[in-house]
């Protein structure tokens, strides 16, 4: 890898508007200034080779391994990867030079699992989309140092290209985003607290011990999705924010929830959610809130059911005897939300990938519920739409052999003048369905009500 200093600025959304005109762009976004937590922000554009998963079908551009449609998309990952995998020492502690970046759809676990198909998939986005990049800009925050990074996969005459790029001011013109009708949810209060009594007697009978639901808020819209997510990551900064275009619109992704993280020293991290509290402005009454979360026992358990779920998962591509539970019932605070979040850690095992380690535990446990397979589903069964890139995948698997995913919570899809919400929670034996209902709006009533606030200006 070549490291070329470029100017440090801490609002990366001017390196992405620069970078955006080349084309398949994808900023991974650590929500600084903002945002206590996270360290780097990554963003690449102009992939040398793509893969694309779709309703069944693949689309492979410039792979470096022959390939055939009908593959399966996690093992023709793998295969390019390991194709070009290398140890590249001149990184420091820069987690990201060059390798593959994209998502991958909550859907993709049907490539995994044999799932029905109840839900109605009215959504364009495939399912898997990843790009080969073979150059990247990272920002390091805690060293207030950018670079542009590059390795020998591309040419001299494209790095001097891309070093202008990276230099120069943009002057696009800015497209104001608003809504052309509010939001709706595809669900009514009472069939969401009709869904919920059906899950508990799936939970009673036996079925499962829980399940995650979630309902899907829509509204129409006009402008550059870009300028929402301006906007959404002033109001919630996260560490795990992304943002990409799409063939029919744009992912704008708010999550605060760490999915995969592999290391250079292939130690492997996973960081479920559950458990949540709404941020209340009274200092005393938000304490409180926190003191409830950590002692609740509904809230412990499902947090509990949830960890055991992962150890299982990671430990079919960890080291014998390697999985471990650090931290358990952790707090971490947002601007509208409290979250008792879990690390659960391990070591990759020797012959094993982070490929493998991603699809073995894919979709995450902490958004399907366990069993997992039985409630996934049930999640086909009583949600009605599919959920896209709601509960899946955004990251990065780097050719240096580290990798680092969130899990696609507080993110919105756009697609032909029609945005998407989710919000959803973990339902057990014990769940209150009237507070779980209002739990999906504290998870996301700042996301929607930043959008409409774009609307009335």
């Amino acid at each position: 890898m070549r490291k070329f200093s470029i100017a440090y600025s801490v609002t990366t959304t001017e390196y992405f508007e620069r970078l955006r005109p080349l084309g398949g762009a994808i900023l991974l976004d650590s929500g600084k200034p903002s945002s206590e937590r996270g360290r780097f922000d990554i963003l690449v554009a102009a992939p040398m080779a793509s893969l694309v998963y779709s309703r069944g079908k693949l689309r492979g551009v410039n792979l470096p391994v022959d390939w055939k449609q009908d593959e399966p998309p996690f093992q023709l990952l793998e295969r390019c990867y390991t194709k070009l995998q290398q140890t590249l020492d001149t990184l420091g502690e820069l987690p990201f030079g060059a390798g593959f970046v994209g998502h991958f759809s909550y859907d993709l676990g049907r490539t995994v699992e044999s799932l029905p198909s109840h839900a109605l998939d009215d959504n364009l986005l495939p399912e898997m989309q990843i790009g080969l990049y073979g150059w990247s800009v990272v920002i390091d925050h805690e060293a207030s140092q950018a670079w542009l990074l590059v390795s020998d996969l591309v040419s001299p005459n494209d790095v001097a290209m891309l070093k202008q790029q990276v230099a120069t001011a943009t002057t696009t013109e800015r497209h104001a985003f608003t809504l052309t009708q509010p939001f709706k949810s595809n669900v009514s209060e009472a069939e969401y607290h009709q869904k919920l009594a059906a899950i508990d007697e799936y939970i009673r009978a036996g079925d499962c011990y829980q399940v995650n639901f979630a309902q899907r808020h829509t509204a129409s819209f006009e402008g550059d999705p870009w300028e929402a997510y301006k906007a959404l990551r002033e109001k919630a900064p996260t560490h795990y924010a992304a943002y990409f275009d799409t063939e029919h619109g744009a992912v704008l992704s708010l999550s605060p929830e760490r999915f995969l993280t592999v290391n250079k020293q292939q130690q492997v991290i996973t960081q479920p959610i559950k458990g949540t509290r709404p941020r209340d402005p009274d200092p005393q009454q938000d304490q409180a809130m926190i003191d409830d979360l950590t002692s609740a026992e509904k809230d412990r358990a499902e947090n509990v059911m949830i960890v055991d779920l992962l150890r299982n998962d990671i430990s079919k591509s960890c080291a014998l005897n390697s999985v471990k539970v650090p931290k358990l019932f952790a707090v971490e605070s947002y601007r509208n939300v409290h979250h008792l979040v879990s690390t659960v850690t391990g070591t990759l095992a020797e012959g094993k990938t982070p490929v493998a380690l991603l699809e073995g535990a894919f979709p995450g446990g902490s958004i399907t519920g366990a069993p997992k397979i039985r409630a996934m589903e049930i999640i086909d069964e009583l949600e009605p739409h599919r959920r896209a890139i709601y509960c899946g995948s955004i990251g990065y698997i780097s050719l240096s052999g580290e990798m680092d995913t969130s899990i696609t919570i507080r993110t919105l899809l756009a697609e032909n003048n029609t945005i998407h919400c989710w919000g959803g929670g973990g339902i057990v034996a014990d769940s209150n369905s009237h507070a779980e209902y209002q739990e999906t709006y504290d998870k996301v009533n700042n996301l929607l009500k930043t959008l409409e606030g774009l609307s009335e200006r």
